[in-house]
């Protein structure tokens, strides 16, 4: 697992050796970072917010095209130090923060500081619908900026509707066993 492009380009992420944590394999992270390049001018400035993140990597390959801020949740220990070496090692410590809490508590609490985010990353464990229901968590709080983008990994057999909220999905891509789903914060009537 490397970082594929930007200021840390070619370097290499630390990964647990847990079966619980599925790092975004190379190809596939390359192919979400091409489809999000086709559909935004640029990373930078972007503030970015990796949920589920396992070993950061998804939020670190935005921090290295230029995003601003990267705000990185997971809930397990093991997970949270190994995203902590990632972020210090390639020089990012200074512009992430890591919270360990589950996904309700830890939205819960960036709502309640006022955080706003471009881009956001989930990657759950596949099969449980835990897509869904964070996906219903974003929608209803203040967190996605007005032209934010959502992408989600699940197993390509999860059945999602296509909109959630005032979430809207606008693109959907088989990989394997995993389906990458693209969303938009649909525009108030």
């Amino acid at each position: 697992m490397r970082v594929i492009s930007g200021t840390a380009r070619g370097r290499k992420l630390l990964s647990l050796k847990d079966e619980r944590v599925r790092p975004t394999a190379d190809r596939i992270k390359e192919a979400i970072f091409n489809i999000l390049a086709s559909r935004m001018s640029s990373f930078d400035g972007l503030r970015v917010l990796d949920i589920f993140a396992g070993t950061g990597n998804l939020g670190i390959e935005a921090l290295s095209r230029g995003a601003t801020q990267g705000i990185f949740v997971d809930n397990h220990r093991e997970s949270t130090a190994i995203i902590r070496k990632n972020l210090e090692a390639l020089g990012f410590a200074d512009r992430s923060l890591v919270i360990m809490q589950n996904v309700q508590l830890a939205i819960n609490t960036l709502d309640r500081k006022g955080e706003q985010f471009d881009l956001a990353f989930l990657d759950p464990p596949y099969g449980k619908g835990l897509v869904e229901k964070t996906l219903e968590l974003l929608s209803s709080s203040p967190l996605l900026a007005p032209e934010a983008i959502i992408v989600a990994e699940l197993g390509y057999r999860e059945e999602l509707p296509q909109r959630i909220g005032h979430l809207e999905e606008f693109d959907r891509r088989r990989y394997g066993d995993t389906a990458v789903s693209f969303w938009s914060v649909m525009e108030s009537e």
